[in-house]
């Protein structure tokens, strides 16, 4: 049945426009009476439909009347800016949220306290908000070692998650292949490296150290080493720094080796550091190429300071009887001479060896000058030398000599020296004065040198001094074999150090580029 307008329904039993409902109106007169409307035939689907509009209609106006009565209540207490709001639910005040913050802030500071952390530093520094979080973090920074003094030494640490920071951060290192055994001591170093983004700030440093031709295995070591270096920026004193030493000589496939046994060399500013170091070495008479070839060698030398340390070390040596000409020799022969502590090692020695040998201030300048490793021999070593040489029949006047001229008998290995001995004595048949002319003698090999010259030297029938025999190269030698006498001119001076060695071209045959080889000296 269709029917043409609102008032056509002949049943009124029910009415199908609730007074409540929203009325379907029209302002065009023509849109109602063109308007039809269909009616359910089912008069339950149609009972059905008035009554669950009814439910919607008492269901909003409970809401609205639950909502009023939440409004009226929280009227007085939000005060006559929200009072009037029409918000199902009450939020808190900035005031309110401020005062919540302070009183967790101030239970995990007695949490601390009590635990004997000052957290003075900490005012400012987003904080967890339960004391529950805060002992999470200090549990987790106790099992890697970090003590209480630790904690205090830089307590910003504890405003690192375990994780998002921390454990992020320590993950990465392990992989890079930095031992755990290690990471106490690396973050007492370092502890602002849990604060670091792995992506942002680690791995492009890292990225930077294997550009400098470190090689995948020694990064942990570097790392461990001086994990500072973690923190710097790409652009300042670490492209700085290699740049320099790049400049004044250091051979650029050499650098990946330099770094490796001295990182720290990467935190050096160029004009504060290492410039002035290089300028007063060159100072002291040794040539700029040569300088570098000592930082290639040894680069912890850099580390030496030159105000504290380098500088006092070198007027030690002056008040020593070390003359000024030679101290370039002394610094190029044995470089942790000026890193040492000097003058009681200086003071030491001088006082054994006038004890022993009766040697003078100046004799033993001479020491000093021809084996700087002196100062770093100790006592004992040094008297079972004289010894063995008072033993093989010279007398103390000799024996002074013989160290004058050749102290490297304080420290060469006795039971080699022995063997030499016994073979002079033996096969040499010669008399002790020749020894005491040229005590170097017992530096040289028994079986590569001093055997075969000798042999080739009785064959030909000459009569020569050991000097002339041995104080030679094997090229030089074997030209001499040339000769029916000996001149005078063809003697050669003791051996002594030689500057022109330290700027010679580097040969790089060997397997590995970055062999480590500092050699003992004593």
């Amino acid at each position: 049945m269709k029917i043409r307008s609102y008032a056509g329904i002949t049943k009124p039993s029910f009415l199908l426009v609730h007074p409540e409902l929203p009325a379907l109106t029209s302002r065009n007169p023509q849109f109602t009476s063109l308007f039809t409307l269909r009616i359910p035939c089912n008069r339950e689907k149609l009972t059905g439909m008035i009554t669950r509009s009814q439910y919607s209609v008492a269901d909003r106006r409970s809401a609205t009347r639950y909502g009023d009565s939440l409004s009226n209540k929280n009227t007085n207490r939000l005060g006559p800016r929200q009072g009037g709001s029409s918000s199902l639910y009450s939020r808190p005040s900035l005031l309110d949220m401020k005062n919540d913050r302070m009183e967790n802030r101030a239970r995990v500071y007695e949490f601390l306290r009590g635990i004997g952390i000052v957290p003075d530093e900490l005012d400012g520094l987003e904080l967890p908000v339960t004391v529950e979080v805060m002992r999470e973090r200090v549990d987790f920074l106790h099992k890697l070692g970090l003590t209480i003094e630790d904690l205090n030494n830089y307590p910003l640490v504890l405003g690192c998650s375990v994780k998002k920071n921390m454990i992020p951060v320590l993950d990465y290192l392990g992989k890079l292949g930095v031992r755990k055994s290690t990471f106490t001591e690396f973050l007492r170093r370092y502890p602002q490296v849990l604060h670091a983004s792995v992506v942002i700030d680690l791995s492009p440093v890292v990225k930077y150290l294997q550009g400098m031709d470190i090689k995948p295995d020694d990064i942990p070591r570097v790392l461990e080493r001086y994990p500072e270096v973690l923190g710097f920026k790409l652009e300042g004193t670490m492209s700085t720094s290699v740049a320099y030493l790049v400049g004044i000589g250091v051979a650029r496939r050499e650098i990946g080796g330099v770094l490796t046994r001295y990182p720290e060399i990467l935190g050096m500013r160029v004009g504060r550091v290492i410039k002035p170091f290089v300028e007063y070495l060159e100072d002291l008479g040794i040539p700029r190429l040569g300088v570098a070839r000592l930082i290639e060698k040894r680069p912890h030398i850099l580390g030496f300071g030159l105000e504290e340390r380098v500088k006092p070390n070198v007027q030690s040596l002056l008040e020593f009887c070390v003359r000024k000409e030679s101290l370039a020799s002394v610094v190029a022969q044995y470089p942790e001479i000026i890193g040492i502590d000097l003058k009681p090692k200086l003071l030491s020695q001088q006082s054994s060896l006038k004890s022993v040998i009766d040697l003078s201030p100046e004799e033993f300048g001479r020491v000093v000058e021809k084996m700087p490793q002196v100062v770093s021999l100790s006592d004992r070593p040094m008297m079972k030398h004289v010894d063995f040489l008072k033993n093989c029949g010279f007398s103390l006047e000799q024996v002074r000599k013989m160290v004058a001229g050749c102290p490297q008998l304080l420290a060469l290995n006795l039971d080699i020296m022995k063997l030499s001995f016994d073979f002079f004595q033996t096969e040499m048949q010669r008399h002790l004065d020749d020894l005491v002319d040229f005590p170097a003698f017992f530096t040289y090999s028994l079986e590569s040198t001093i055997k075969p010259r000798h042999k080739m030297v009785s064959k030909k029938g000459l009569k020569c001094s050991l000097g002339w025999l041995l104080n030679c190269s094997d090229e030089k030698f074997a030209q001499r074999m040339d000769y029916d006498t000996i001149e005078m001119e063809e003697m050669e001076l003791l051996p002594s150090f030689d500057m022109n060695t330290l700027t010679e071209p580097r040969s790089y045959d060997s397997g590995s580029d970055y062999d480590d080889s500092d050699d003992d000296y004593v």
